[in-house]
């Protein structure tokens, strides 16, 4: 298991918190502190900086709540779940995330609770002991370099493909065991939720140039095709496995060129990852311009002719015809994309 920079982030925050709440004499409230700092840390030094007011604004909405309760009906268990349930009710309405209702509900919690001292006292610490809480999840954030969200995802995508990729090649030639494969399915599905999470945290971080920026924004253009075009050999995969048995009892011939076409496709999408990656050896003649060797549409079409003379199996090949064509045009789109992205780098 692999313990990522968040987890320290998370580690230290709840230090710092602990030793600020004692430095204030804040005994009270020191663990009120430290589960509002671990509650408060972000992937993101950007979703930091946006969540810091809402995360405030929940601290003051909760402790408001619980000042309000204990002082007209007390803090009985039951008046606490009530508030409790009020508090998320408020959130809600305001559209605040779950992170941050969690917040207002610790404050809830943290006032409501049963002390000697005197009560508005004890709100007070506890209420200050969240706020440093946040403030000092926010300042860990903004001290840590943020993560490369960059190069992670290009990372997953490529090992992600990478797999798609040689369970394709497996499975076109029948060799995949169907419950190892149904396993690897639901794994690289996963994997690819994952991918789109790491995505939205790279589209989140921000430059301060133009120049920059605009080199940023072609990224995420391609790497957004790069993610669709994986989708899809994902959707090729799938279809695959779904559609092993009929797939084997179509005449060799087509069977035959159903792994030719495929393996020659799946070599293009991994040799523009290369391209990507600038391994692939420059030439006078663009190498990108092979991609249209798999001759996909011509495998659609006589996919769709197998059963031409049977009306009851005639389109059961279509969805295996459908998802190679929307994979292929995705390799289309993403030559397009990596060829001008590159042309603007080199100028």
């Amino acid at each position: 298991m692999k313990v990522g920079a968040r987890a320290f982030k998370t580690g230290l925050a709840t230090v710092v918190a602990l030793y600020v709440a004692s430095g204030f004499g804040f005994e009270a409230g020191v663990f009120a502190a430290a589960i509002a700092a671990v509650s408060s840390i972000q992937p993101s030094i950007y979703r930091s900086v946006q969540t810091i007011v809402e995360q405030v604004q929940a601290n003051i909405i909760g402790a408001i709540l619980a000042i309000v309760l204990v002082l007209s009906v007390g803090n009985e268990p039951f008046i606490i779940g009530f508030g409790i349930v009020t508090v998320i009710a408020i959130c809600m309405i305001l559209k605040m995330k779950e992170d941050t209702t969690f917040i207002a509900i610790i404050a809830v919690i943290a006032i409501m609770d049963t002390t000697e001292m005197p009560f508005l006292e004890f709100a007070g610490i506890r209420f200050s002991s969240i706020f440093i809480g946040i403030v000092s999840a926010f300042v860990v954030n903004l001290a840590f370099l943020p993560p490369k969200y960059e190069t992670k995802l290009f990372e997953d995508i490529n090992r992600t493909t990478s797999d798609i990729l040689q369970w394709i090649r497996v499975t076109t030639r029948h060799l995949s065991d169907q419950p190892a494969l149904k396993k690897e399915i639901d794994r690289l599905s996963a994997d690819l939720s994952k991918v789109d999470q790491t995505y939205h945290l790279f589209s989140e971080e921000r430059t301060y140039s133009r120049k920059k920026g605009y080199e940023r924004a072609r990224k995420l253009v391609l790497f957004r095709q790069l993610i669709h075009t994986s989708n899809k050999s994902f959707l090729v995969l799938n279809t695959l496995h779904r559609m092993d048995d009929d797939i084997e009892n179509i005449p060799r011939d087509i069977n035959k060129q159903i792994i030719e076409e495929v393996d020659k496709t799946l070599h293009t999408h991994e040799k523009l990852i290369l391209m990507y990656l600038g391994r692939i050896r420059k030439k006078e003649v663009d190498p990108l311009e092979k991609i249209h060797e798999p001759d996909i549409p011509k495998l659609v079409d006589q996919l769709l002719k197998v059963y031409e003379e049977d009306d009851q199996d005639r389109l059961k090949l279509l969805p295996l015809a459908s998802t190679l064509m929307d994979y292929h045009n995705e390799l289309v789109h993403l030559k397009k994309l990596l060829r001008s992205y590159q042309n603007s780098s080199h100028n």
